[in-house]
């Protein structure tokens, strides 16, 4: 037997889901996440859903998490102290950045310029210089390389980052200074920006390598120390770490290059819904990952998630292939509050978290959160996660009341101001990564996921426009499903900067088979079958004398077919969507990325025996829930007893171990073949 295992880690809970290869069969879990040590809630939950399934720990081949370990070091300033060795003149480097305000035109009298992740005191600069050509104009000195070192060693940094001039175009003395590093600082972990991010442009190099050291030996320490207690309970399977690009890397390269983990927990999300959509026969979906602390959307266009060559966190923003999520503070534990000076309502950013949770689930929490107001509104029936789980829907009451007290209205009308607020919310940032992006959201189904997105998912349709709302099976454990069939990725960059005009086809192939053979390489020696392994690119185009470039998805065939003309021409295309116009000035290819991707597991979801269309039979009971400004009567039905082309009219909810399901009062839910609910108006 085969099994694989996917772990998401959450603000609020962990989630695993477990999968037997070759049967298809299932099993899920959820348990409250520990903050103060997160392999703590994974060990639970990896016993008890082994437990479930019959197995030891020792059976599961293949271990896959998605993390926000690194995502947290950057946001909280835990990262380490980074010592960054530069070429002479440009110790400044990372306080100049670059010349750009966010906010409006007085942005700048307001904007508190982040502190940069490598402080000047710890910024030293050495002799020796790199043409732009890649060829030694000033040779270094190994005694000047050692007086930096000896200064950065005193000083007490954790990590060492090394970004000299062009060293893109050639790292040889890069390596020369980390091989002095190496007997000077040998506890040190040191990252070179030539092997980090082999491409021009000296401060996104420099950050992103920077960036790269500060979050090292926090994601090492987490690694090793989950690794470790993986194996002291007996398994011994591959461990893999989901990237921000919606692929995967072995626990040991993520310890080299956790860079790449920044987006790495809502990527799951996405790859879930990839997987579910390919199932359900829905290829344009919007998504809406709704957990306790944060609401995670993505577009998928064609079964394929918008990637970026950005991720962003917090103020941080690195030059990294990231899928194209969109954050906003506004999950199940975004407390409410109305504040004095402006008496009107507000919900979230802050969360009240796991510890202590909202105030339904009982564990000490006092202020009324999203969570509450569901319980109070009817949405969020008393018992979760099967029964296991009872909800305290009298001290939500009383937490909600504040709200309506504040406000001077009645107690329901405050917990529906809440949802309509925190739905508003979810809109905006949906709008985000649609709208303005140049996509029309009715072109596309909403899937809601995570413990909160099916509860939010119709209402949220409604305001986008986005039709059928979608429901997935196990939408709680939906990042856990996408850690679990996920493949593994590699990607190599490099620097191109050159005319279309003056590019030929055999010199530009000659590169990409170059890369392809580098990182087809390196994913056979992360246990990757050759044959399995599949190579695309990707290509940077931009308008000569442009300051961004836009990546165009490219395959070797298409460019040997087609040719650079045909390059440029779907640039133009894309240019045009994204931007509304288009120039008359020469095209620039700008950098070059081959991408390497392991066999996807080819898992079909499960059939649902065929129903009459009356779903009478999953009825549990009665109910009444607020909705249209008065309590209505309602059904509240037990998922695991649907079965294919039920038809179920609203109000209704719709509950499971891992989530709850609200259909609107003038909408309809229907079962299709594979279990999802799809809700649309009646």
């Amino acid at each position: 037997m085969s099994y694989r295992l996917g772990v998401d880690v959450g603000g609020t809970f962990t989630d695993l889901l477990l999968f037997d290869e070759q049967s298809g069969a299932f099993w899920r879990h959820k348990t409250p996440s520990t903050p103060h040590d997160s392999s703590e809630g994974i060990l639970t939950g990896v016993q008890a859903i082994c437990a479930n399934a019959g197995i030891t720990p020792a059976d599961v081949e293949i271990f896959l998490h998605g993390t926000t370990v690194a995502t947290n070091a950057v946001l909280e300033g835990k990262g380490a102290r980074v010592g960054l060795i530069v070429t002479e003149g440009y110790r400044q480097v990372m306080q100049i950045a670059r010349s750009f305000v966010p906010g409006g035109l007085a942005g700048w009298i307001v904007w508190p310029k982040p502190t940069p992740l490598a402080a000047l005191e710890d910024t030293v600069e050495i002799r020796g210089r790199m043409s732009a050509q890649g060829e030694v104009i000033r040779p270094i000195d190994d005694d000047d390389i050692r007086a930096a070192l000896l200064k950065l060693k005193a000083q007490g940094v954790e990590a060492l980052t090394v970004s000299l001039m062009n060293a893109y175009l050639n790292g040889a003395h890069e390596k020369r200074v980390a091989d002095l590093a190496a007997e000077i600082l040998p506890d040190v972990p040191i990252s070179l920006s030539h092997i980090v991010l082999p491409e021009m442009q000296e401060y996104e190099r420099t950050l992103t390598t920077v960036a790269n050291a500060a979050v090292r030996p926090v994601v090492g320490r987490y690694v090793r120390n989950l690794r470790s207690r993986l194996r002291d309970a007996g398994m011994a399977g591959k461990l893999a770490l989901l990237r921000s690009d919606g692929g995967l890397m072995s626990s040991e390269k993520s310890e080299e290059h956790p860079v790449s983990l920044l987006m790495s927990g809502p990527a799951g999300g996405v790859t879930g819904a990839i997987w579910v959509g390919k199932n359900a026969g829905i290829r344009n979906i919007l998504t809406l990952d709704v957990g306790g602390t944060s609401t995670d959307v993505a577009l998928i266009e064609n079964l394929e998630a918008r990637r970026v060559r950005t991720t962003e966190v917090g103020h941080l923003s690195v030059r990294a292939s990231a899928l194209d999520v969109k954050t906003v503070g506004a999950g199940g534990g975004s407390i409410a509050y109305v504040p004095e000076l402006t008496g009107a309502l507000r919900v979230g950013p802050q969360s009240a978290g796991a510890v202590p949770g909202p105030v339904a689930y009982g564990k000490g929490g006092e202020l009324p959160t999203v969570t509450d107001a569901n319980v109070v509104l009817g949405y969020l029936p008393e018992a979760l996660l099967g029964g296991t789980f009872k909800l305290d829907r009298e001290g939500a009451k009383k937490a909600v009341q504040t709200i309506a007290d504040a406000l001077g209205i009645d107690l329901y009308a405050a917990a529906r101001g809440i949802i309509d607020i925190v739905n508003e919310n979810m809109f905006g940032a949906l709008r985000m990564i649609s709208v303005q992006q140049g996509y029309d959201p009715r072109d596309f189904a909403l899937m809601g996921f995570g413990g909160a997105g099916p509860l939010h998912v119709n209402a949220v349709a409604r305001l986008m426009g986005s039709w059928p709302a979608i429901s997935p099976v196990s939408p709680g454990v939906l990042c856990a499903l996408g850690d679990a069939t996920t493949r593994m990725r590699t990607e190599t960059a490099r620097s191109f900067s050159r005319l279309a005009s003056q590019t030929t086809l055999d010199e530009l192939g000659g590169i990409l088979d170059e890369m392809a053979a580098q990182i087809g390489d390196e994913l056979v020696a992360e246990g990757v079958a050759r044959q399995d392994v599949d190579i695309t690119f990707e290509v940077d185009v931009r308008y000569a004398g442009q300051a961004f470039e836009v990546p165009m998805s490219v395959t070797r065939d298409d460019l040997h077919t087609h040719g650079i003309e045909w390059l440029t021409g779907r640039f133009d295309e894309e240019h045009h969507r994204l931007f509304t116009f288009n120039m008359d000035s020469e095209h620039e290819i700008v950098n070059l990325r081959a991408v390497a991707m392991g066999k996807a597991l080819d898992l079909p979801a499960a059939q649902l025996p065929q129903g009459n269309g009356d779903p009478s039979a999953a009825k549990l009971r009665d109910h009444e829930l607020w909705m249209d400004g008065r309590m209505v009567p309602a059904i509240i039905y037990d998922r695991s007893k649907l079965l294919a082309g039920d038809v179920i009219p609203g109000p209704a909810i719709v509950i499971e171990m891992d989530s709850t399901t609200l259909i609107e009062a003038d909408c309809t839910g229907t079962v299709d073949s594979v279990g999802n609910i799809l809700i649309t108006l009646q």
